[in-house]
């Protein structure tokens, strides 16, 4: 620790389940302004979850003052990353639930994420808007290479939607299965894979299946993180939205739903919305309390 203050309160809650048992479970350290960034890596490597989340108080020109304004770290159990969706939600959800729902603002270190949350019915809900996305294609050497590591011929990939690295916060490389079976069956060299994320810059890889015109199922290796698979992956889910309307594979309004964690007994549920004429990616889910 910076101080000789207490150790700070470390919260735990779900994203994208309405269950404890479902979802993705982060930290959230809602006062971390007594942590520097060994501290931060401590916990999050004591938790063991996929991310988790610190926040301090904001930039000076944040959002022109907003009021419910934060500044937003995010650390794996091995390293920070710059985004991460599920830790946003988490946070989100946690907040509401001591101050109210309305209008956040969170300073990433991929830049300015405003979150809106609502409760009803007992239910907290967080949405949460992406910066502006991008795409880029991968040189075949890298896709074959990842190909490899996952152990999937590229028979197996479904042609409609061609491999690209997706950006909307962080990096992640959108790998669709040509089936439900080929989604399902992950056991991957987790070295070998994670190498090359390095090299690549990669936070996870997304693979997905379509299920329907606007439902997909998908998985999220994570070995840069510590971790083999992400059961929910909010800035993946946007990085996805961003890729699908880009390529045309989804209009440019859209709301589609993405099933993540059923392979894990982790079930959870994450709404991407695109709108025509705003870039930006939104992502909804719900969030509980662990413990």
């Amino acid at each position: 620790m910076t101080t000789n203050a207490p150790r700070p309160e470390v919260l735990r809650y779900t994203a994208f389940s309405s269950s404890p048992d479902g979802g993705n479970p982060a930290g959230v350290v809602l006062d971390a302004s007594g942590l520097d960034d060994g501290d931060m890596l401590a916990i999050a490597a004591d938790l063991g979850y996929s991310e988790s989340a610190f926040l301090t108080a904001p930039p000076a020109d944040l959002a022109g003052g907003a009021e419910r304004a934060y500044r937003i770290r995010y650390f794996s159990p091995k390293a920070e990353v710059p985004f991460c969706g599920h830790a946003t939600i988490a946070t989100a959800v946690a907040l509401a639930e001591r101050t109210g729902p309305g209008e956040l603002v969170f300073a990433t270190r991929a830049g300015t994420v405003p979150v809106t949350v609502t409760a009803a019915d007992g239910t907290v809900r967080a949405t949460l808007t992406s910066v502006e996305p991008h795409t880029e294609e991968i040189a075949d050497a890298d896709l074959a290479e990842a190909l490899a590591a996952l152990g999937w011929p590229a028979a197996d990939l479904d042609p409609a939607f061609p491999p690209r690295v997706a950006f909307a916060g962080a990096r992640h490389l959108v790998l669709a299965a040509a089936t439900r079976a080929r989604l399902a069956d992950l056991a991957y060299d987790f070295a070998r894979l994670e190498a090359l994320m390095h090299r690549l810059d990669l936070t996870t890889v997304q693979l997905v299946w379509r299920a329907s015109a606007a439902v997909f199922h998908v998985r999220d290796p994570f070995p840069v993180g510590g971790v083999v698979e992400d059961p929910a992956t909010g800035a993946a889910a946007a990085a996805f939205g961003a890729y699908a309307r880009e390529l045309g594979l989804v209009p440019e309004d859209a709301v589609l739903t993405l099933y993540q964690g059923e392979d894990l007994g982790r079930p959870g549920e994450l709404t991407v919305t695109l709108r025509a004429g705003d870039p930006r990616v939104r992502v909804s889910g719900t969030g509980a309390r662990i413990g």
